[in-house]
C-alpha cells in the first residue's frame, strides 16, 4: 500500500489521494472525507434545511462517492464531483419547505470568520449590517436564498454551485445576478438606507 501522508516531505494533494483511493487504500479516502467533511455537511445544509438531514446526506454522499470512484475521470476536480453527489442527496430527503425558512441566515451565522478582531465601535456597526442583510436574504425565495447562500457563504465556485443547485453551469451567473437584484429591492424596503452591507457582500465574492 502507498503512503498517503506525503510525498517528498509534502502532503498529497487532491489527485494523489483519489489515485490512491481507486486503487483501493482507504486511507487515502479518509483523507479526503476528513479535508471535504465541512464543505459538504454545509452544502447538503443548505439544500436539505435540517442538519439531521444534511448530516446523513454528506455521510451518504461519501459512502456513494467512494463506490463511484471508478467513473471519476482521472484529472477533474474531486470537489465539484462530490459536492454534487452529496447534493442529489440532500435533495432526496429534503422535506417540508418550511424548513428553508431561515436557512440562509443561519448558515450565515454558523459560519466562521477568519477576520481579526474589530473595535467595539466597528463590530457593533457590522453586526447592524450584517442583520440587516440577513434579514433581507430571509425575505427571499427558496430558490434565491440557496443560489447567494451557496456563493457567498459556503464559497463554492460556479461548477460546485451547479452541482449542489442541480443545474447547468451556464445557468449559475443568470441565477445569481436575478437573486441580487431581488435582494438590492429587499434591502431597499426598511427605512434607514441599507444597502451598503450588499455593496460588501458582492465585492467580498468574485467570479
Amino acid at each position: 500500500m502507498c503512503e498517503t501522508q506525503s510525498v517528498e516531505g509534502r502532503p498529497l494533494d487532491d489527485q494523489e489521494l483519489v489515485e490512491q483511493a481507486r486503487g483501493g487504500d482507504a486511507r487515502a479516502y479518509e483523507a479526503l472525507v476528513r479535508q471535504y467533511q465541512d464543505i459538504a455537511f454545509r452544502t447538503a445544509y443548505v439544500i436539505a434545511g435540517s442538519a439531521a438531514d444534511a448530516e446523513d446526506a454528506a455521510q451518504e454522499g461519501f459512502v456513494k462517492a467512494w463506490y463511484a470512484l471508478s467513473r471519476f475521470r482521472a484529472g477533474a476536480a474531486f470537489r465539484p464531483w462530490l459536492l454534487t453527489i452529496v447534493a442529489n442527496e440532500a435533495r432526496n430527503r429534503r422535506r417540508s419547505g418550511r424548513r428553508q425558512d431561515d436557512l440562509a441566515l443561519r448558515v450565515a451565522e454558523d459560519r466562521p470568520s477568519g477576520d481579526a478582531a474589530p473595535s467595539p465601535e466597528a463590530a457593533a456597526l457590522a453586526a447592524e449590517q450584517r442583520r440587516l442583510l440577513l434579514a433581507a436574504v430571509g425575505r427571499l425565495g427558496e430558490a434565491d436564498r440557496q443560489v447567494i447562500a451557496c456563493r457567498y457563504f459556503l464559497d463554492l465556485s460556479e461548477a460546485e454551485m451547479a452541482g449542489a443547485l442541480g443545474c447547468r453551469p451556464g445557468t449559475v451567473k443568470s441565477r445569481l445576478s436575478r437573486a441580487l437584484g431581488r435582494l438590492r429591492a429587499a434591502m431597499a424596503e426598511p427605512a434607514g438606507g441599507a444597502a451598503a452591507p450588499l455593496s460588501r457582500l458582492q465585492g467580498g465574492g468574485g467570479e
